[in-house]
């Protein structure tokens, strides 16, 4: 018998990526069943949507995450249309600053790899030697660099929570439900979810349950015995001025150290994975303040001889969803229970990919398989084989 309150799909986290599964499954009039998203925090607040950099790139070394990328930016480029309600949408604010990736000898032909991975897939990134770098990018210090490659087209910048909200407001348009709650158990009979039960007491029964909580997402997982190898990760980010910078309008700048910056007008910003990464409480937002210091200024004063006088106007923290085993997402059904969809461990690069991978977890539900871009590479089967997919191309 069916519970008095089910819901034919119940997704656990309302943030960018459980907005975008429910944006596309609602959306899709294949789709009958009804939707439920569980999200505890309706502010978003200290969400990693709302905190994250929010930035969109082409420039992965595994095919599957570039054409990701690219309908991301395809559908950034629709927005208003997509998820108009009334007439009205949030502005996205996206400013096509592309993202130029540096590299030292010793990562050049990975560069070179990637570079011919991402224009096989359709994107527009141009690889420059060290000459063509230093001429095009004057205030860049290059004599330790092979090159780099820049995105000509559709990488740069927006608002995460305009991405977000714009999603929810038309999910919810189209009918899918949304609970100020949270959850705190699932119950799993024959290998299949068969409720979820919240903190408020609630207790929906359900088809499917979607688990896409974000740097939660392994206790989440837990609650069905599966286990998830993803984990909360501080990242700080640091917003500063420069008092004589050669270039204001910046790309954003990838150094080979992993270090970043790029224009945030007026000003610019940077951060940097920490030296010692580790797992976090996810309640954790600490601003290590010394990384700017110690770890940041450093490498940008090298690499940008203006930048010798900075003044840190503010910083915060986020957090990344890290995947320990490839650092990508794990998308898909889990084993055994295979009727809870996972959409986890995006490893710092979910903002740009919720759009592609919402559209997937939508098509899995209502098909039973991909039927756009086949994300099975990013499946829990190589979780359980131990099997790494890398992508070398993490910051």
């Amino acid at each position: 018998m069916i519970p008095a309150d089910h819901f034919d799909t119940v997704i656990i986290g309302g943030a960018v990526i459980g907005s975008a599964v429910a944006y596309f499954l609602s959306d899709n009039p294949d789709y009958t069943g009804t939707i439920l998203v569980v999200e505890p925090d309706p502010t978003y607040e200290l969400s990693s949507t709302t905190l994250s950099c929010a930035s969109i790139r082409h420039q992965f070394s595994n095919p599957v995450n570039v054409e990701l990328s690219l309908f991301g930016t395809e559908f950034l480029a629709d927005f208003h249309n997509r998820v108009e309600v009334g007439g009205n949408s949030p502005d996205l604010c996206f400013r096509d600053t592309g993202y130029l990736f540096l590299s030292t000898d010793s990562g050049w032909a990975t560069l070179e790899a990637s570079h011919r991975t991402q224009t096989e897939c359709g994107a527009d990134i141009t690889l420059m030697d060290r000459e063509q770098l230093g001429h095009r990018f004057p205030y860049l210090a290059v004599d330790d660099l092979a090159g780099g490659s820049i995105g000509v087209a559709g990488e740069g910048t927006f608002d995460a929570f305009a991405l977000m909200w714009g999603l929810r407001q038309c999910a919810r348009r189209n009918g899918a439900e949304y609970a100020t709650d949270r959850a705190v158990g699932l119950q799993v009979e024959d290998n299949r979810v068969v409720s979820v039960q919240l903190e408020s007491g609630r207790t929906v029964g359900c088809n499917h349950a979607v688990n896409a909580a974000g740097p939660r997402s392994a206790a989440i997982a837990e609650m069905a015995g599966i286990e998830l190898p993803v984990e909360p990760r501080n990242r700080s980010v640091f917003v500063f001025d420069a008092a004589e910078p050669a270039e204001r309008n910046l790309p954003m700048i990838v150094d080979p150290s992993g270090i970043y910056v790029r224009s945030e007008p007026p000003h610019f910003i940077a951060g940097a994975p920490p030296t010692d990464d580790m797992a976090v409480d996810p309640d954790d937002l600490t601003v290590v303040h010394e990384e700017f210091r110690d770890l940041i200024w450093p490498v940008l004063v090298q690499r940008i001889p203006s930048f010798d006088r900075l003044k840190v106007k503010h910083s915060w923290a986020g957090h990344y969803a890290y995947n320990t085993l490839d650092q990508n997402a794990i998308v898909g059904p889990a084993q055994p229970v295979e009727n809870l969809i996972l959409a986890n461990g995006f490893s710092g690069h979910g903002l740009q990919q919720a759009p592609g991978v919402g559209r997937a977890v939508a098509e899995k539900l209502t098909y039973g398989e991909y039927t756009s871009i086949d994300l099975n590479q990013l499946g829990y089967a190589r979780v359980v084989a131990g099997e790494p997919f890398p992508e070398s191309a993490i910051i």
